[in-house]
């Protein structure tokens, strides 16, 4: 539901929200398929209720956030992939890794099926449990013998995201997941979103957080970790990671992006962070 909610919010942001464009997602409503009239008309209807309009804030944001800075970078890794379409209307130059849990991955594959969307060849899908498996072990065996999809260099630098992910695993899942990042080429880099504790949340940020809390825990994805900013900085130096950036949604992008009359509005629960693997 998650994966889902997200890709509708995508899809919704440029009809149901005015100017300036945070960031526009051309392939989510067809991903969608069937579901897309209903789930895009409840952005249109009721799209300034808190869930639907802080759904499209903190998922327009990270997006952009972390594929403005691929132009620095040959690979892409999307770490807990759900139905980002990065690789369906992005850089056709760029190889792209989803790593993401195989069942999650073959829905997906099903998906894009059903809408005529064809897997580009330099696309590879990493079948990973980030509960239980080394996802950068799976990564480094791409391409060796299944003949789809290209294969990781590892001597090559590479953007790694890793978007609406980290709340809903354990801080020790959190921990391995960036051991295994620090141990690709130097100057890849990192961008992940985490969750505020309570406490630290603005008042819209613990409304959004109280309404999830109810619908993502109905669906059996509770959140299982939050961090404070400090613990967060601390947590990817000691784990080897040089950090550049920790911000909330206001400062993710421009200052002009929240001149705005719509229902789009920076609150403080979910903060970007980017950090370097470092030389």
């Amino acid at each position: 539901m998650t994966a889902l909610s997200a890709a509708a919010a995508r899809a919704a942001h440029p009809v149901a929200d005015g100017t300036p464009v945070i960031f526009t997602d051309t392939v989510a409503a067809r991903l969608l398929g069937g579901r897309a009239d209903e789930m895009i008309g409840y952005h249109r209807t009721r799209g300034d209720h808190i869930i639907l309009a802080g759904t499209r804030a903190i998922t327009t944001v990270r997006a952009r956030y972390a594929e403005q800075r691929l132009a620095a970078h040959g690979q892409y890794v999307v770490l807990g992939a759900g139905l980002d379409t990065y690789a369906y209307r992005g850089d056709p130059g760029i190889r792209v890794f989803e790593v993401d849990h195989p069942a999650t991955q073959e829905w997906k594959r099903g998906l894009l099926a059903a809408a005529g969307i064809p897997v580009p060849e330099q696309v590879s899908f990493v079948p990973v449990d980030f509960e239980t498996d080394d996802p950068f072990q799976k990564l480094a065996g791409t391409g060796t013998g299944t003949g789809i999809g290209p294969g990781f260099a590892p001597a090559e630098t590479a953007l790694v995201s890793w978007l609406g992910v980290s709340f809903f695993l354990t801080r020790d899942a959190v921990a391995s997941t960036l051991d295994g990042i620090a141990r690709l080429a130097p100057g890849t880099e990192l961008v992940l979103d985490y969750a505020l504790p309570d406490g630290l949340r603005d008042a819209e940020g613990d409304a959004y957080a109280r309404i999830a809390a109810q619908v993502v825990g109905e669906n059996a994805e509770p959140y299982r970790s939050h961090f404070a900013p400090e613990e967060m900085d601390a947590l990817l130096k000691a784990h080897g990671l040089d950090v550049t950036e920790n911000v909330p949604l206001e400062r993710a992008v421009p200052p002009e992006t929240w001149r705005r009359t719509d229902a789009l509005r920076p609150f403080d629960l979910f903060r970007l962070a980017r950090a370097v693997v470092p030389g």
